[in-house]
């Protein structure tokens, strides 16, 4: 009796497809299960203002001003605000928080004093890494808001 080792070809490809439907199976039913929540419920609205959005940029790319971060050799944030002509401007607030851009949400609020025409110090520190400055400045009856990500070293 001569039997061929391909007899048994069907058998396996039908072994081999289960094995890649259970892989499947359980992956849908992982991703279903650890699901943490709805992405959002507003995503269509939120798309519908995103003009505002846009006029909003280019508000801000018209004022011309230049917003510069950093952290001083003491850890504290710094920061330089200048008009379009490269000249200082003097903020009437600043509104800021720093954020962590990776890793467990740390969100550090932040009060800057002018030290300078033009230029601003934190009273906190911030801890060594990377952090996401969020800003809100408003000088000369114009908002101005700004994201800047520093490195604390």
């Amino acid at each position: 009796m001569n039997t061929s080792a391909w007899r048994w070809f069907p058998h396996w490809l039908i072994a081999s497809m289960g094995f890649v439907f259970l892989v499947n199976a359980y992956m849908v039913y992982d991703a279903y299960t650890t699901f943490p929540g709805a992405a959002g419920q507003d995503g269509f609205d939120l798309s519908n203002e995103y003009k505002r959005v846009l006029e909003t940029a280019q508000q801000q790319a018209a004022l011309g001003w230049q917003l510069e971060a950093g952290v001083g050799t003491d850890l504290f944030p710094t920061l330089r605000l200048t008009g379009k002509d490269g000249a200082p401007l003097a903020a009437t607030s600043i509104v800021a928080q720093a954020e962590r851009p990776v890793g467990p949400v740390s969100t550090t609020p932040l009060t800057f004093h002018q030290v300078g025409e033009g230029r601003y110090r934190s009273d906190t520190a911030l801890a060594t890494g990377q952090w996401d400055m969020m800003l809100q400045v408003q000088a000369n009856g114009h908002p101005f808001n700004a994201t800047r990500r520093v490195v604390v070293k």
